[in-house]
């Protein structure tokens, strides 16, 4: 999932020695059986998915050691690069087994020999992954055609409302009828002017529409080492800048204070664009917030956010056992149902999900709708095509030096200076 993610330079170097080991070599591991199953991540968001639907078929003598490291100064790779930079020299019962990665990185383990074959060397079949989003295999797929990283998600995006705004300034709440009046940039602009005529804010602030535009480039951030700014980009800071000078957003930034506020009841943010994890791990669900007064539709543009891949670490010596840990929880199609159902997750098994869009799933934080047939075909459509090594990097500067435009504190050319600075001292390697 994406929450805080922090670039840094030291990272970047770890990286870079990463990216030199290219290749598998993950078909030389042979299945034995450790004691000791080490996991690396940086939240309690998988321990929680492995405890509630895994943990029950865990053999008793193995003991799950979880080493959770928090994002936010890039702290979770730095340990994970050290851990994997020594998985050699360290006892069989201290070597990395799985590790998790995000989107945004992902590139930076599935082009080394540190993360394992999840077919020749782990053991999934190709009828095992048949059902998975086609999308969520490109992410963790080697130069190769390799893939390195099974998730029990995927994350196709929407724009989560507030059920009773919509009803004051729209005449409606419905699902589809809001969907419809908020189907293309143009809809949503004349939309965001009567909200805020009504006394909201249609979107809470500068970065809430961001992940819509950038996954909609029809190019990579980096072509022929150049950096290369997308129409889409463009498109996002042109509207961000409208949108603060008319008062159509609150001037917040992501995750801070006052983005959350306006989730609240008192809030007066008529939406957010999120994916379903969003709605269960980021907005509040006590007495003070807006809790069933949501609902949830596509938007101008279908888009994707985040996700969690579980790698396996070359070395481990629990093969077997992680091979049925991503069965169970990637592949399996009735633990996806019901971890959709009881979780709210829009798990990766299109055959699953088609099942709960078709059900009688109800969300009572969306007012008991169900929201996963909206996924659906957005699901289908993802395209990480145009993904690169350099994405994480790029979408927090952009984000960072446009904020100060944003806020009026430097005119656009000098945003656009401080962005490729920026970039240089990240990227040395790369040129405007």
């Amino acid at each position: 999932m994406k929450k805080l993610m922090v670039a840094g330079v030291a990272a970047l170097a770890v990286a870079g020695l990463f990216m030199s080991c290219g290749g598998n070599g993950g078909n030389n591991a042979k299945s034995s059986a450790g004691k000791v199953l080490n996991v690396y991540c940086w939240n309690e968001e998988f321990q929680s998915r492995f405890n509630d639907y895994y943990a029950a078929k865990l053999p008793a003598d193995i003991k799950v050691n979880w080493v959770i490291t928090p994002n936010q100064g890039n702290a979770y790779q730095q340990r994970l690069d050290e851990a994997l930079l020594n998985q050699d020299n360290v006892p069989a019962d201290e070597k990395v087994d799985l590790f998790l990665v995000e989107a945004d990185y992902a590139l930076k383990y599935v082009d080394t020999d540190y993360t394992l074959d999840v077919k020749s060397a782990v053991g999934l079949t190709d009828a095992d992954l048949a059902n998975q989003y086609k999308y969520t295999k490109d992410i963790m797929t080697d130069s190769n055609g390799v893939l390195k990283g099974v998730s029990w998600q995927a994350c196709p995006g929407g724009f989560i409302y507030r059920r009773s705004y919509a009803k004051e300034v729209l005449g409606t709440d419905d699902p589809t009828e809001v969907g419809n009046i908020l189907s293309n940039w143009t809809k949503f602009d004349e939309v965001a002017a009567k909200m805020k005529a009504a006394g909201y804010f249609m979107l809470s602030g500068y970065d809430d529409a961001f992940r819509v535009f950038s996954d909609n480039v029809t190019s990579p951030w980096v072509v022929d080492g150049k950096i290369n700014i997308d129409p889409s980009i463009e498109q996002w800071i042109e509207q961000t800048k409208t949108y603060t000078d008319l008062g159509y957003n609150n001037k917040a930034s992501l995750w801070s204070a006052e983005s959350t506020q306006g989730m609240m009841k008192d809030g007066k943010v008529f939406g957010y664009f999120a994916p379903a994890w969003f709605i269960d791990f980021c907005m509040p669900h006590d007495d003070g917030s807006a809790f069933g007064d949501w609902a949830f539709c596509k938007g101008p543009q279908g888009f994707s956010w985040g996700g969690t891949w579980i790698c396996a670490a070359k070395g481990s010596d629990n093969i077997a056992l992680i091979k049925d840990i991503m069965y169970t929880l990637t592949c399996d199609e009735a633990t996806m149902t019901t971890l959709a159902e009881n979780a709210g997750d829009f798990a990766n098994n299109e055959k699953a999900m088609t099942t709960v869009a078709n059900g009688s799933y109800k969300n009572e934080f969306l007012g008991g709708q169900n929201h996963m047939a909206f996924f659906l075909d957005s699901a289908k459509s993802i395209d990480k095509s145009n993904m690169s090594a350099y994405d994480q990097g790029m979408a927090e500067k952009i984000q960072a030096a446009m904020k100060e435009y944003f806020d009026g504190n430097v005119d656009l050319d000098t945003a656009w200076n401080n962005f490729y600075t920026a970039i240089a001292e990240l990227y040395p390697n790369l040129s405007r």
